[in-house]
């Protein structure tokens, strides 16, 4: 219709270099994730993975600190050196959820991805009857290895822990509460 027979302003030009210069900023984003700093680059030929999104999660749980606090509030306490530690179990079941995993035999899939237990400040993946063990310890069934006090004692820790991860939005002056927990500025 001939548009293209048009001068292009300066304005559509500016608007075209200032998109331009976007596009390379934002291929290479910086994050801070419970690890450290990573960098974080899209690469539109890449293949998918269900933990692709990752890094901007674990961004989420460094800014809140949901991640820091549920490790610091576990009651898991362990006594053998060779035990675990509390971020790496918590970290493998949060991956393996993340994961859409149902069974503890598919964590043993985890295992070989190095980015994922750094992105969390993991040393290691556990394995699947680490696992098993550490959440059976958590919620321990009535035995005789467990007496009933120890087993309400542990119950009882849990709520303080989940306060933090279910407590509302602070209510801001020009903000209405939205049924489904999020706000929206008016």
């Amino acid at each position: 219709m001939g548009e293209a027979e048009f001068e292009s302003k300066a304005l559509v030009e500016a608007v075209h270099g200032a998109l331009a210069e976007l596009a390379t900023v934002a291929a290479e984003v910086s994050i801070g994730t419970p690890g450290g700093r990573f960098q974080v680059r899209w690469d539109e030929g890449g293949s998918a993975t269900a933990l692709g999104q990752l890094a901007f999660f674990a961004e989420f749980l460094e800014v809140s600190g949901l991640f820091e606090r549920w490790v610091a509030c576990c009651p898991m306490a362990y006594t053998s050196p060779n035990a675990p530690a509390t971020r790496d179990v918590l970290g493998t079941w949060l991956l393996s959820i993340l994961d859409g995993q149902r069974r503890y035999a598919h964590v043993a899939g985890l295992r070989g991805d190095a980015v994922a237990p750094q992105i969390l400040g993991m040393k290691k993946i556990v394995s699947d009857e680490s696992l098993r063990r550490a959440l059976a310890h958590l919620a321990p069934t009535p035995s005789p290895r467990y007496p009933e006090a120890e087993r309400l004692r542990r119950e009882a820790s849990w709520p303080a822990a989940r306060s933090g991860w279910t407590r509302r939005w602070p209510r801001a002056p020009g903000r209405r509460s939205v049924p489904t927990g999020s706000s929206i500025a008016m």
